[in-house]
């Protein structure tokens, strides 16, 4: 018995060894196998620097909002989840003012909440205006083409805005279902007005379709009773959230239109009624449509509760104290804004002309390299011939303003100037 004991264990010691040698045979074939290395640079540690975003976006994140967005993961259906949903809900219904019932968060940037709502709204062969002053409008008429809509522009030079004179002419023109305006055009430094708009369009027919990623929380607006049809935004503007996930609400009338569709949206990801259903819109039970950027939820609940505990009157007069410091700055400095009218300036990103002699990517490089600071240059139809500077949410504070404008100075008197 003894002798058959041990041939179990000298049989076990050797199939041990067997596989131990076919283990590192394994390993060996698929080294000859492997063609790329691992990366050298992921073997060291994560380097991120801190710098001061004063550019157009994104802001810097406060510490509340970057802890909401380390904590663990939950799944995207647990109940724990769909809470912090139905509380995004409350606090964009409160920072759009708005009781509409279709209100909720893309999963992706103010770009993505843009093509969702275009998607959405428009059908092949439907008619839409698009008021172009500024990048914005030309990306919303580059989406709308490409979903087979019949686009025509409505077109203002940068630095202005149109009226609702300019506004009914073009929708008696061209008689669209949908017109697409920018409140807060961040490549130009434009605050459309939109009082009146919402109702001439009504009048004729139309849907109202604003695009407020740079200017909401900064700025006044009243979704009901401006009686704008589909909002949008982005996080990482005034609410201090980083970039990825985006705010939109559809009024009654806007979500009428989705109903009578004749075809679905182009977009599983982004059709409305599956994100309606998602998000506890349509009083249905709610059921799984895609993975949510459930951290990215976390995160910008607390830069839209960070919103609520200031208050929206609060917040709107910072930007515009802070801004109207700014542009006295400049002009102090000698320098020239861009949007000549003090009513129509973004209170959240100021545009201000490249002084001559300068080039526009010393003066910002010049900031980021000495100063751990960035502005940015100009944007689409901007580009080269404004520096843009932006004062959102946290970082909209009076320190702020001497600090870049202490920056420029410096800037000024130590970049190259050339004499021609």
């Amino acid at each position: 018995m003894a002798e058959n004991v041990a041939a179990v264990g000298h049989k076990a010691t050797c199939c041990g060894y067997t596989q131990q040698l076919l283990g590192t045979a394994r390993r060996a074939m698929a080294t000859r196998l492997l063609r790329v290395a691992p990366p050298e640079e992921l073997l060291r540690p994560l380097a991120v620097p801190e710098r001061l975003l004063l550019g157009p976006g994104p802001s810097n994140v406060p510490h509340r909002v970057r802890a909401a967005g380390a904590r663990q993961l939950l799944g995207h259906m647990h109940p724990e989840v769909l809470q912090v949903m139905d509380e995004i809900k409350a606090g964009i219904q409160y920072a759009f003012q708005t009781q509409n019932r279709l209100t909720l968060a893309i999963s992706g940037s103010g770009h993505c909440a843009m093509e969702a709502a275009l998607i959405n709204l428009l059908e092949q062969g439907d008619t839409v205006l698009v008021a172009i002053n500024g990048i914005w409008g030309q990306r919303a008429a580059d989406i709308a083409r490409r979903l087979g809509a019949n686009v025509y522009e409505l077109m203002k030079p940068p630095g202005k805005y149109f009226t609702p004179q300019d506004i009914e002419q073009g929708l008696v023109q061209h008689k669209p279902s949908v017109l697409f305006i920018t409140h807060g055009e961040s490549s130009t430094g434009v605050l459309q007005p939109l009082e009146g708009l919402g109702e001439l369009c009504h009048r004729h027919g139309c849907l109202l379709l604003v695009d407020a990623v740079a200017s909401l929380g900064g700025a006044p607006i009243f979704m009901d009773q401006q009686e704008i049809d589909v909002l949008y935004s982005g996080s990482q503007k005034v609410l201090n959230t980083p970039p990825g996930s985006a705010p939109i609400s559809f009024s009654e009338r806007a979500r009428e239109k989705l109903l009578r569709r004749k075809t679905k949206p182009p977009s599983f990801y982004l059709d409305m009624g599956c994100l309606a259903n998602y998000w506890g819109c349509d009083g249905e039970p709610r059921r799984y449509h895609h993975t949510a950027p459930i951290n990215s939820f976390f995160s910008l609940r607390e830069g839209l509760a960070l919103l609520a505990e200031v208050g929206l009157e609060s917040s709107w007069e910072r930007h515009r104290a802070n801004c109207t410091q700014l542009c006295q700055g400049l002009l102090d400095m000698g320098l020239e804004l861009f949007v000549e009218e003090e009513k129509a300036r973004l209170p959240t990103i100021t545009t201000v002309r490249v002084p001559d002699g300068y080039n526009w990517k010393d003066i910002t490089a010049f900031l980021m390299d000495n100063h751990g600071m960035e502005i940015a240059g100009g944007l689409g139809p901007t580009v080269g011939k404004v520096l843009r500077i932006g004062l959102m949410g946290c970082n909209s504070t009076s320190g702020n303003v001497e600090r870049v404008l202490g920056a420029l100075q410096d800037a000024l008197k130590r970049c190259h100037r050339s004499r021609l």
